[in-house]
């Protein structure tokens, strides 16, 4: 599984790309097939209240997946989009079992 990091009109920490390697690698354990997960995170209108936007697209065999949440702080943001995709992965696999 690969992961991508993209940060758009900022630079991100290393603690901030090392916490959402950790989250990211979380998302195996709901879904083994993946191929590539691609995190955005994008600074919308500086110094305003719910200004981080945070986008997971994930890679599985023969389709992408893709949740975005805007919040306060791109931690709260990728925890949130992590939830989401775990659901998404649960769901995309149940429809695999059943076919």
């Amino acid at each position: 599984m690969e992961i991508k990091i993209q940060a758009i009109h900022f630079d991100a920490t290393e603690k901030l790309e090392a916490f959402i390697q950790k989250k990211a690698e979380k998302l195996q354990k709901s879904f083994e097939d993946i191929q590539t997960v691609e995190v955005q995170l994008k600074v919308v209108k500086p110094a305003t209240a719910l200004n981080k936007e945070t986008s997971i697209t994930v890679s599985v065999p023969g389709q992408k997946l893709f949740v975005e949440k805007t919040c306060d702080s791109f931690e709260e943001g990728v925890d949130q989009c992590v939830d989401s995709m775990k659901v998404q992965l649960t769901k995309f696999k149940e429809k695999l079992r059943n076919r």
